[in-house]
């Protein structure tokens, strides 16, 4: 339990982060809301691995560092998170929601390919960081995996929305859809894009562990 509670407390502040600094119109939210990801998987990491991302959660299933029986209330705990922190954006911003979306003029294609690819680059890095026997115990992996959510936001952010991870698009745009502010038209890019990404990861993972 105290796994898939931490997974909770770390999605939810990390998306959190996300709605607050989005409506808030922050000039430097990239760098919030990377900073929020790094404080969180320091808190966590110990306890759960920090994946905070069903997508990374996937990868490290794959990777064999999680097993098929936690992956699910992993997933749960996150999505949960990730609702509550949209539900209380809402509380603190006078009711106004927020989702992810793709950039004006961004075509499908080209907002599934950045959500793809920089999904792949975190779980990458969160696997070789994170689960590889020769970086083990090193202190500079937070840093490293909140530095790439934070590339990934100021790069890719304007084309796809920047979420990297099915919760930051499952909890937000259900939130909004509950309050009829948006509809599920754009969900799909964050769940097929991540967990693609997710997946592809693992597989370059593998590679580069056999030539290591």
């Amino acid at each position: 339990m105290r796994r898939y509670l931490t997974e909770f407390i770390g999605t939810f502040f990390l998306v959190l982060t996300i709605g607050l600094t989005v409506l808030g119109g922050t000039p430097f939210a990239g760098l919030a809301i990377g900073c929020a990801l790094m404080v969180m998987v320091y808190m966590g990491g110990h306890v759960s691995g920090a994946h905070y991302n069903p997508a990374v959660s996937l990868a490290v299933l794959m990777r064999g560092k999680l097993s098929v029986g936690d992956f699910v209330p992993y997933v749960v705990a996150q999505v949960a998170g990730a609702l509550a922190a949209s539900a209380a954006v809402s509380a603190m911003m006078h009711g106004q929601t927020f989702a992810p979306s793709p950039g004006p003029g961004v075509t499908p294609v080209a907002a599934l390919l950045a959500e793809f690819l920089l999904t792949f680059a975190l779980a990458l890095v969160v696997l070789n960081v994170a689960t590889a026997a020769k970086t083990s115990g090193n202190s500079y992996f937070g840093l490293a995996i909140g530095f790439t959510v934070m590339v990934g936001a100021y790069s890719a952010g304007p084309i796809s929305g920047g979420a990297f991870n099915p919760a930051v698009g499952i909890g937000p745009i259900l939130w909004q859809a509950m309050h009829g502010a948006g509809g599920l038209g754009h969900l799909w890019l964050y769940l097929v894009g991540p967990l693609l990404g997710g997946a592809a990861a693992a597989l370059v993972f593998k590679v580069q562990e056999k030539s290591a």
